[in-house]
């Protein structure tokens, strides 16, 4: 089941929003609308889904209606048609008990401006949401604590937000979020009004939160280079429709429309593509108990000079040349003493800008590991032919 499943949402602000709906269902667009009945087209039958787990960003520029429809969301404000549904279950049906009991136990909200009480110690921010459900003090500071230490902000307790970094402040809205525990988190423009060191830090450390503690997250940003780095799928609005979903990759390679691909023609690809993109499988591998002759013999067949050594599990272990190979078998050495073991290991997820000056530097492939585990290599000419070929691509689509 889907964590979140949004269906056909529309908002239309004004005093007679059917008349928009009619106008919609007829074809007209947002511009005219406004034009001959005043009425604002906010949200046009938008749908997604957000699985369980996932980092899920909608992107668009200012007036896109993004916001709106993250507060359509959380029912802050009452659609004018569609679904959505938590777990399940339609918020847009529920009474107004119930969508407060939705709220508390289920969504988590952070804002772009960090609404933190500043008469409040930073303690006493995390744990309000947990004072107003009529948690116990010594329990509700044991959870504030908790997620004040996962934010980074451990020994800045007592401090009040004027004391703190604009960084920070948002650190503790965060760690508010996390102190109800929810399993969703909405997040709109969170990370917008930081500036641009103190946003990459949110970021990475946005994505390690999401990685260790599960959770799912709908994200708003109006920045693409944003979007496309912590979504595992983005929604590109505009005009209040979404005119594409799909992972970073989909959206570069394909983008869905002329406004989709001149957004994405100047976006740095050694940012958003990481190892796995442009990692291949190593062509032959061998094992400690093959043996030099062995190993001779599988880099003879493909033509190697070279190859990848891993134990049975896969774990890598090392890089055996030719050369080495044969002292090995001339000299009865084990493979193990002869293992070059400078080789540089990174992970599926590394962007590729961190890779390009190693691949410029290293002999060898670029070993991809995921848990100790061989998964793939990376040459110098993948990651070089990942981005040109990317950008050639981009600019026949622009022709």
């Amino acid at each position: 089941m889907n964590k979140i499943e949004v269906k056909n949402m529309t908002k239309i602000f004004g005093s007679h929003p059917k008349q928009g709906l009619k106008r919609l269902d007829n074809g007209e667009q947002k511009d005219q609308i406004l034009e001959e009945t005043g009425l604002t087209v906010g949200v046009n039958q938008a749908s997604f889904d957000v699985k369980p787990g996932e980092f899920f960003v909608i992107m668009g520029l200012s007036g896109s209606g993004k916001s709106t429809l993250i507060r359509l969301v959380n029912r802050l404000i009452e659609p004018t048609a569609g679904e959505v549904y938590i777990d399940g279950d339609d918020i847009t049906k529920m009474n107004q008990a119930s969508l407060i009991e939705t709220r508390r136990k289920k969504l988590g909200m952070v804002f772009q401006k960090f609404g933190l009480f500043p008469h409040r110690t930073v303690l006493a921010n995390v744990s309000y949401g947990l004072e107003i459900q009529g948690m116990k003090k010594e329990e509700r500071e044991e959870k504030a604590q908790k997620s004040i230490e996962d934010v980074g902000l451990k020994g800045y307790e007592n401090s009040y937000p004027d004391q703190l970094s604009g960084g920070m402040q948002q650190r503790v809205g965060l760690a508010r979020a996390l102190a109800n525990d929810t399993d969703i988190l909405l997040m709109d423009e969170a990370f917008s009004a930081l500036d641009p060191l103190i946003r990459k830090e949110m970021q990475d450390e946005l994505l390690h939160l999401q990685k260790k503690l599960g959770k799912t997250i709908l994200f708003i940003t109006h920045d693409l280079d944003e979007a496309l780095k912590l979504g595992d799928r983005v929604a590109i609005m505009k005009d209040g429709r979404i005119v594409q979903v799909g992972t970073s990759e989909e959206i570069l390679e394909n983008p869905a429309n002329k406004y989709v691909s001149n957004f994405v023609k100047d976006v740095d690809r050694s940012k958003v593509l990481e190892a796995h993109h442009v990692m291949q499988k190593p062509e032959v591998l061998t094992t400690y108990k093959d043996g030099p002759r062995v190993a001779v013999r599988k880099m003879e067949e493909a033509g190697a000079s070279s190859i990848f050594v891993v134990d049975k599990e896969d774990n890598f272990k090392g890089l055996l040349t030719i050369d080495d190979a044969i002292e090995a078998y001339n000299k009865d050495i084990p493979l193990e003493k002869v293992l070059k073991e400078d080789v540089h290991a990174t992970l599926p997820e590394t962007p590729l800008n961190e890779l390009l000056g190693i691949a410029a530097e290293t002999k060898y492939p670029i070993v991809v590991q995921n848990e100790g585990k061989l998964v793939g290599i990376i040459s110098r000419v993948s990651i070089l032919s990942g981005l040109v070929l990317g950008k050639e691509k981009d600019e026949v689509n622009e022709s």
